[in-house]
């Protein structure tokens, strides 16, 4: 068995299988963060005027049409801010796009309502089959990988390419971000939920139903079709100014009443669910050292104060019982089915089919054109 190790620096460690460390024990996130990332991040002025030549050219993309650009919001704190500083900072005119894939917490409705009613927006929301969306989602529970989340992450990000392309927006919003996000998620963790490919073989394997409704994308779809044929841009407007989360937090709660979560994408409550819970007891991956290492890179946390929070649970050991209820429940099926699929023998992406050769090749590619592939991971 391989010796745990976990970095001088932040907080991940070797249950990210491929990471490395140099001879002072710092991993190659840290150090790909300040050679690679900080000195190309612009957050000052000349960050400022990049953000400033955007907005312009959203203005004149949009101009003449109801809404300028669309922003993909789940109620969780990156996009909520991102809808407060397009319509009050930015001056933008944005149509807020929302994916009920049937896991919404109610605070991430309760938050959603509040913003788009406060600044006067529009809110257009895609229902997904949730008869097929559950079929899948359980299918990913008996294929035994990791990346269960997939189904839901992929139908988010393939309806809001849709609407864009059916309905004519060239220029689609995201509250991903370096400030929070600058570390990513191992492969192994969570696998590239644009991979039409594998979601389509394991609800072939697994899965009782055939996606007719379903809505997916593709690596090729979303990174060389949408953006060079069609000229829908995918743009990043936290990226070009300072960023701090909590003081994003404070404002969002003392401007509109905003709820805060008690850890990042926990607005759903399966990512809730699978991210505490599952994949700590499961795999023994615990997103947060991602979302901490983040964190202490950019100066919004200590490692002290990281690790502290890692001695405890990410799940809330006196309501899990209720959550996996819910899950269960949500799914039709029994607690004892769902706890089951815990202890089935692991599986990785590479298990099943998959475009990972155009992964590949694509981040070759990417890398060249200094630009990022993948999405939540």
């Amino acid at each position: 068995m391989s010796k745990h190790t976990i970095c001088t620096n932040c907080v991940m460690d070797t249950t990210d299988a491929l990471i490395h460390f140099d001879e002072k024990g710092v991993c190659d996130h840290c150090n790909t963060f300040y050679s690679k990332t900080l000195p190309n991040w612009n957050t000052g002025p000349e960050g400022r005027a990049e953000l400033d030549k955007m907005v312009d050219s959203i203005k004149k993309r949009g101009k003449g049409k109801d809404f300028d650009c669309i922003i993909g919001m789940s109620g969780g704190i990156d996009s909520s801010y991102l809808v407060y500083l397009a319509k009050e900072v930015l001056d933008l005119r944005p149509l807020v796009f929302h994916v009920d894939a049937g896991w919404n917490s109610q605070i991430a409705v309760n938050n959603i309502e509040r913003l788009v009613d406060k600044l006067g927006l529009d809110l257009f929301t895609e229902v997904i089959d949730w008869e097929e969306m559950k079929d899948l989602q359980l299918s990913f529970f008996k294929s035994g990988v990791s990346h269960i989340d997939s189904p839901q992450d992929n139908a988010f990000f393939a309806t809001m390419y849709h609407f864009a392309e059916e309905h004519k927006v060239k220029n689609i919003l995201t509250g991903t971000n370096l400030s929070t996000e600058c570390v990513r998620n191992p492969v192994e963790w969570m696998y590239y939920q644009s991979d039409a490919r594998q979601i389509k073989d394991i609800q072939k394997k697994f899965g009782s139903k055939r996606l007719k409704n379903y809505p997916t994308t593709s690596i090729i779809r979303h990174k060389i079709w949408l953006p060079y044929i069609k000229g829908i841009k995918v743009l990043r407007p936290l990226n070009h100014m300072p960023y701090i989360k909590e003081e994003a937090v404070e404002l969002l709660k003392n401007e509109f009443g905003w709820q805060p979560y008690p850890q990042k994408h926990f607005e759903s409550r399966f990512t809730r669910f699978y991210e505490s819970y599952w994949l700590p007891e499961r795999f023994g991956y615990d997103t947060r050292k991602v979302q901490f290492s983040s964190l202490i890179l950019t100066g919004q946390m200590t490692r002290e104060e990281a690790l502290k929070k890692l001695k405890s649970p990410a799940y809330d050991p006196e309501t899990i019982e209720d959550d996996i209820q819910f899950v269960a429940n949500k799914l039709d099926i029994t607690v004892e089915e769902l706890k089951s699929y815990l202890h089935i023998p692991k599986k990785t992406y590479r298990d099943y089919k998959s475009q990972q050769s155009i992964y590949k090749l694509g981040a070759k590619a990417m890398k060249l054109l200094g630009l990022e592939i993948g999405g939540k991971r």
